[in-house]
């Protein structure tokens, strides 16, 4: 009988991870939903997927947690994909932000797929291989200036240099890491309005597209690609 690939998906139980997670069910995978606090938004999330997603509640921006997150997902079967897609958002003067809020972006963006992919690599290395593949945004590898989010800025301009050093660290373990970069999506965070000059396609992009980029970095046609960094942005800011 073949064994179904299983997927840990950080923040799988909204957004742009509830995307993913849909289009990798699709996909046949076995899905680990991780989340920290709304237990009624997971269960929606898992009906939503028919019912058959694992979750799993906890706090990723701490080492136990992801440790815990990883130890549980593999308890059932090795893991053969981890997609960090969690992340706040903060749009905010740099003059106004607290201690507090800079620190929280960093742990939600950059400091949990650090954790995860810590606790992960030992279970892929095991097994003979694996795939990571994180969430950034779409201007994070060229480091241009974006006032206001200046945090979320830097914590996603270290998620590029993550997926870049462990690509290099560990594609020797036969494990791939590469990042998908959104543009302005709908439903997101901080869209423009639709038909913005800034985006060249001329509309937003949507969860289901930004999915279907994770799906094909975490296929086998996507074999011999790693430490990419795949924009899905319909050109924006080019």
């Amino acid at each position: 009988m073949r064994v179904r690939r299983r997927a840990v998906i950080t923040g799988g139980t909204r957004g742009i991870g509830l995307a993913v997670a849909e289009r990798l069910s699709r996909e046949g995978y076995l899905l680990v939903l991780n989340y920290a606090h709304d237990e009624s938004q997971a269960e929606t999330a898992r009906k939503a997927l028919g019912g058959e997603a694992l979750l799993m509640k906890a706090d990723v921006t701490t080492e136990e947690g992801a440790l815990r997150l990883v130890r549980e997902a593999a308890a059932g079967g090795p893991v053969h994909l981890l997609v960090n897609s969690v992340g706040d958002f903060l749009y905010k003067p740099l003059l106004e932000t607290t201690l507090e809020e800079w620190e929280a972006v960093m742990r939600s963006n950059l400091t949990t797929a650090f954790l995860c992919s810590k606790a992960v690599i030992p279970h892929m290395r095991a097994r003979g291989g694996g795939t990571i593949i994180n969430i950034g945004m779409m201007h994070a590898g060229i480091l241009r200036a974006v006032p206001h989010t200046v945090p979320y800025t830097i914590a996603k301009t270290g998620i590029v240099i993550l997926t870049k050093s462990l690509a290099k660290s560990e594609g020797r373990y036969g494990i791939r890491v590469n990042a998908v970069n959104p543009g302005f999506i709908a439903s997101g965070s901080h869209p423009p309005r639709e038909g913005s000059p800034e985006i060249p396609l001329g509309r937003l992009g949507t969860p289901e597209e930004v999915a279907a980029a994770v799906a094909f970095l975490a296929s086998d046609e996507a074999s011999y690609i790693t430490g990419a960094i795949l924009d899905v942005h319909g050109g924006a800011l080019l």
